[in-house]
């Protein structure tokens, strides 16, 4: 996960200072992959500029605008701009000559469309804040003066934390936990982002209606209704660029709000547009032969083990994974419907899996998400979403909470205390037994190879005894046919554990050389020269 660290000292008092961030968060367990600084992402002057003229170049292929921006300096620059949104008074983000933008793209005074164009009008993508390049990025009003540094205003001068949260630790997949995790870590104040809001419960009439048909795989189904906004009302800078750090486009207000706030608390969201439902809502699990298709375009065949959001027509959302697109969010919709649940972790987790969508909602879920968020993140959203692009907030608020609470775990307060702990001596033998030496665990008796024991075919093995050869890492002395002192068994110590399989009984087949006389494998030895074999019925080592 990637969050800037401006994020996260809205939510507790964090250092700045990169790596005591750093060894905090590998502390409680939180590894940090990658610290980047996004202040050395562009190198040069970036400031704000206000749009004096605009000139329409006429004649060429596509159309183009001569504009003179005021960025602070005597006299107003002029610079050759492609894009369409913005008008005469806007506040502009302008890389004056000398800047170089990332991947090296140096900016320089050219002559363009028959003009001089002394600097660049920047886009999101162009400063790689973002991958929207339909527009540069108009700044909001009175937020700076011409000639202002514009790092601040576009989140380049932010520090991004690249983490690697396990599995079972979901929690840290939103600013909330992991600003939880640093506070313990330095010992600092946290201000919890879901206290920041007290939410009203539900209400008797839902501002829409919907009935949840398996509540073991949605135990909880909330929803919020806004009406009349504008629905050209533009995601605000900070926002954008938070959502363009962690990755994530951004599309629409709405749609934005419920991501910021999914990284934010934790808490997936979807919105909706109820002018394009038909009837009410129903939560139940898919029935065979159903088939959806989802915001990627694609049609699914669903399995009778997905959950799903149906009205009339049918399934309208792959529940916890992804919505679909016949009720997405158009750039005309002036209504939304804004959903908050808690779905079981296992079905999310089989569901995503089957139908290959391991989406960010999808990943928070099957990993646990907190079941006392849903009206919390509703709330929140609803004041952002007004705040933003106006509307009439609907008073009515559907909540069918089925959670069931975790049962507490009750210890008698007369129980005896704790025993002292005993020193690891205690627990030690006050003496060690005394060690035998090997000798006595090996066969102390001449080996013998019978030389009219032979097998058909194989060489006949030395009959005279063998002379006494003291083996490293033992104590005792072994005799082995001549034939076989070249053998080998194992690597590393391959003495020692000769004597340990003498003392196993029997030879170990782990060897990597070869008999002296047959030259057959250490395992295969006794079978083709009878060797070595104790006298008198002991114990046989082939």
């Amino acid at each position: 996960m990637r969050v800037s660290v401006a994020w996260l000292r809205g939510w507790v008092e964090a250092p700045a200072d990169p790596a005591v961030l750093e060894e905090a968060l590998v502390r409680v367990g939180i590894e940090v992959e990658e610290v980047v600084d996004l202040a050395s992402t562009v190198d040069g002057p970036l400031v704000v500029g206000r749009v004096l003229e605009i000139e329409e170049l006429t004649g060429y292929k596509k159309r183009i605008r001569y504009c003179q921006v005021d960025v602070g300096e005597a006299a107003p620059r002029g610079i050759i701009c492609g894009a369409f949104n913005f008008a005469v008074g806007d506040l502009v983000v302008v890389a004056p000559p000398g800047t170089v933008l990332p991947g090296g793209f140096a900016i320089a005074a050219r002559r363009t469309y028959d003009r001089i164009s002394d600097g660049m009008i920047c886009s999101a993508r162009e400063l790689g804040i973002g991958d929207d390049h339909t527009g540069i990025i108009v700044l909001p009003p009175d937020s700076a003066a011409p000639g202002d540094p514009a790092r601040p205003l576009v989140g380049l001068d932010d520090i991004v934390l690249d983490l690697e949260v396990t599995p079972d630790r979901g929690y840290c997949l939103s600013v909330r936990g992991i600003a939880r995790e640093l506070s313990h870590a330095l010992g600092v104040p946290f201000r919890d982002p879901a206290l920041a809001v007290d939410p009203p419960g539900a209400t008797p009439t839902p501002p829409y209606p919907v009935s949840v048909e398996d509540p073991l795989g949605c135990d909880r189904f909330s929803a919020r209704l806004v009406r009349g906004i504008d629905p050209a009302a533009p995601t605000p800078p900070f926002m954008k660029s938070r959502l363009a750090v962690a990755g994530l486009r951004s599309i629409s207000l709405a749609v934005d709000i419920t991501n910021y706030l999914m990284l934010e608390l934790g808490q997936p969201m979807h919105a909706f547009d109820p002018n394009r439902l038909s009837g009410p809502l129903v939560v139940r699990r898919a029935r065979p032969g159903e088939r959806l298709t989802t915001l990627d375009g694609v049609e699914r065949r669903l399995d009778p083990e997905d959950m799903v959001i149906c009205d009339d027509t049918g399934p309208i959302s792959l529940a916890a994974v992804m919505g679909g697109e016949s009720s997405e969010m158009q750039r005309d919709s002036v209504d939304v419907l804004f959903e908050a649940a808690h779905w079981d972790p296992v079905m999310v987790s089989r569901t995503a899996r089957r139908h290959r969508l391991l989406s960010e909602a999808a990943k928070r879920w099957e990993r646990g998400v907190d079941p006392q968020l849903p009206l919390v993140a509703l709330e929140k959203a609803v004041r952002l979403l007004t705040l933003y692009a106006g509307g009439e907030l609907d008073p009515r608020i559907l909540d069918l909470d089925a959670v069931v609470p975790p049962q507490p775990v009750r210890v008698g307060a007369d129980l005896p205390a704790l025993p002292e702990r005993r020193p690891a001596s205690d627990c030690l033998p006050r003496s060690l037994p005394e060690r035998r030496p090997a000798s006595d665990c090996l066969p102390r008796r001449s080996a013998t190879c019978s030389s009219s024991r032979r097998r058909r075919g194989g060489p006949t093995c030395s009959s005279r005894p063998t002379s006494p050869r003291r083996w490293s890492g033992s104590t005792g002395t072994t005799r082995y046919p001549a034939c076989c002192r070249s053998r080998r068994p194992g690597a590393g110590s391959p003495r020692s554990s000769a004597a340990s399989a003498a003392s196993a009984g029997r030879w170990p087949r782990t060897g990597t050389s070869r008999c002296s006389r047959t030259r057959s494998p250490a395992p295969r030895c006794w079978t083709r020269c009878r060797s070595p074999r104790a006298t008198r019925g002991a114990t046989r080592y082939g």
